[in-house]
């Protein structure tokens, strides 16, 4: 499929203590490099799409790694910029059982937070693509960031190219005298298609609903370019086994998926984007909205799988899932 996928974001490195061990305990750490828009980049690249991921990352051996990372898995690096500075860094311990796993950023004055206002030529970048992708992750960054993804979008807009965002509020974020509900409401007015729970829309629009299908309704009256909006329900029996369903609304009507089992769950971080890039790649496809949320969900359900944020799985994987190919025989 001949579509591009511009994704804009932050690549971190990520530590994580061997197999299950606690960060106290850990006398080594495995890298990984990933980011909320990254992950989406790559899982879309699997999928068959040219994408092109925005960044800023350190002039270092750090940063070469990250951009190699994203070679690795077929993603464009061409308008990565690299500036002085660190790279955003954070600590995730997995777990099981009754044990929740947990998350340390240490992410504050990167050389991603530092990105100034104008410092993109996003009407060159956005030339010829179909697709922009953001998150919620983003503008909580630094004032910077939030300047250069309005104008991203805003640009966007000029090209007429469509927009995803996934509204991932993050409080501890954050931390640079603006709110979420100051920032995210003008962002999102571009979006054509969001991923968003009740909370993300009580934090950042001030839209508070108890009632999924009725918030959505009011989320697309107040901004009519979104057409749908979509989520992962989660049931959490325990760190290792949950139940996840898709479900998606218009504003008129809702549907739903059927619910995945997940057991035991290998690595829970970076569901979401598998799940947007299951949106994107089905809305890009053409497809019909119970099929392109039966795809994201089955995309979903695989990436708790996969070990890292990244989830390399291919179109085939997704619909053997879907076609309730999921006994685990070994393919030879």
């Amino acid at each position: 499929m001949n579509k591009k996928l511009i994704t804009f974001g932050e690549v971190l490195m990520r530590l994580s203590p061997p197999g299950f061990l606690r960060i106290q305990q850990a006398d080594q750490f495995k890298v990984i490099y990933a980011g909320s828009e990254a992950n989406v980049a790559v899982s879309c690249a699997h999928f068959g799409l040219t994408t092109k991921h925005v960044t800023v990352l350190p002039d270092d051996d750090l940063g070469t790694a990250a951009v190699q990372q994203l070679k690795l898995h077929g993603v464009g690096t061409d308008h990565i910029q690299r500036h002085e500075g660190r790279i955003g860094i954070y600590f995730y311990e997995n777990a099981s059982a009754v044990r929740s796993p947990k998350i340390i950023y240490d992410r504050y004055h990167s050389a991603f937070a530092n990105i100034q206002s104008g410092s993109v030529n996003w009407d060159m970048i956005m030339n010829g693509a179909d697709w922009f992708h953001w998150t919620g992750i983003t503008p909580a960054v630094s004032e910077g960031a939030a300047a250069v993804c309005l104008q991203a979008l805003q640009s966007a807009k000029r090209n007429g190219v469509k927009v995803s965002g996934d509204i991932n509020y993050r409080r501890v974020l954050w931390q640079y005298g603006k709110l979420a509900n100051e920032v995210m409401p003008e962002l999102i007015s571009y979006c054509n298609v969001i991923v968003g729970g009740i909370e993300d829309f009580k934090n950042c629009l001030n839209i508070d609903d108890d009632q999924f299908h009725s918030a959505c309704s009011k989320v697309i009256a107040k901004f009519p370019s979104i057409k749908k909006i979509a989520s992962i329900q989660r049931e959490t029996i325990s760190s290792s086994h949950q139940h996840i369903q898709g479900i998606m609304s218009t504003g008129d009507r809702q549907i739903q998926t059927k619910k995945y089992e997940l057991f035991p769950i290998v690595d829970r971080i970076g569901a979401g984007d598998a799940f947007m890039a299951g949106l994107i790649y089905g809305e890009l496809s053409g497809k019909e909205d119970q099929s392109i949320l039966d795809f994201a969900t089955a995309a979903c359900a695989l990436k708790h799988t996969v070990e890292g944020d990244v989830n390399s799985v291919s179109i085939n994987e997704v619909e053997e899932v879907l076609s309730g190919k999921t006994t685990g025989k070994l393919l030879r």
